[in-house]
């Protein structure tokens, strides 16, 4: 299993994630929302040698613009499936192009496949309808993803151990998000409070809840460009893992991450 981000962050997220599959098995590819509008979306995935038409399925984990903006052109333009739960379809059914997709319906706790990779959609506190993360499982590698949720809860901790890598939010530092004179204090209550975003010290504490036994790879995502900065999240994550700053990877908003391969060793 691989993958790689086109972009994370309140301007656009998306990650695609790929399975080549074994003797006799067949391979796949998906992506995990699409905040960006269908000709970035495009140019990234491009960028990445994946075309769009080879997209299994489009997971969508909330009804944010930075998710799932783009994510109905995007699979009306190329008749690629989208998974989401009800309350989710619910807030976005009025999007433009959504009545013209194939959309299918999942459920928090219940595990499903595309092209042979478990999918489980794990509830998580965020202010959304019905929010989901999700972790995948080829049968060789787990790979979770874990961005959009205000804090870790006993459920996240036991559905997101024994990975092989993690995209974990690291929205923001409390200081920073503090002391930012661009951000009303209603915001800045919402970012910080139960149903916001992970601080960094919230994400370094998930990290170091989580049975990290095969942890491999762990990537910094939705970093915010006003309240976070890259060295932070990764200083706080490669802390509560007792790794080097420099094992921890970052997806950025503008570059994306380039393609991660579960098959070389992380030390944590």
């Amino acid at each position: 299993m691989r993958f790689a981000s086109l972009g994370s962050g309140s301007e656009g997220n998306a990650l695609v994630v790929e399975s080549p599959g074994g003797a006799g098995e067949r391979g796949t590819r998906m992506l995990v929302d699409c905040g960006f509008g269908l000709r970035e979306a495009q140019r990234r995935l491009q960028a990445l040698d994946v075309a769009p038409d080879s997209l299994a399925g489009i997971l969508v984990t909330h009804e944010h613009g930075d998710h799932v903006g783009g994510v109905f052109r995007l699979a009306r333009a190329h008749r690629i499936p989208v998974y989401l739960t009800h309350g989710t379809w619910q807030a976005v059914a009025g999007m433009p192009a959504a009545a013209d997709c194939e959309h299918r319906l999942i459920e928090p706790g219940k595990a499903f496949e595309i092209d042979g990779v478990r999918i489980e959609p794990v509830s998580v506190p965020h202010d959304a309808r019905e929010p989901v993360q999700f972790v995948l499982d080829s049968g060789r590698a787990r790979l979770g993803v874990l961005t959009d949720l205000g804090h870790g809860t006993p459920h996240v901790t036991q559905a997101f151990s024994g990975l092989d890598a993690i995209v974990l939010e690291c929205n923001h530092d409390p200081g920073l998000l503090a002391s930012n004179p661009r951000y009303p204090p209603a915001l800045k209550r919402r970012i910080g409070g139960p149903y916001g975003h992970l601080s960094n010290a919230a994400a370094a504490g998930i990290a170091a809840a989580i049975d990290s036994t095969r942890l491999r790879r762990i990537v910094a995502a939705h970093l915010s460009a006003h309240n976070n900065r890259p060295e932070l999240a990764c200083a706080a994550l490669a802390d509560a893992l007792g790794a080097a700053p420099g094992d921890i990877g970052v997806a950025m908003q503008q570059t994306g991450l380039a393609w991660v391969e579960l098959g070389t060793s992380m030390a944590v």
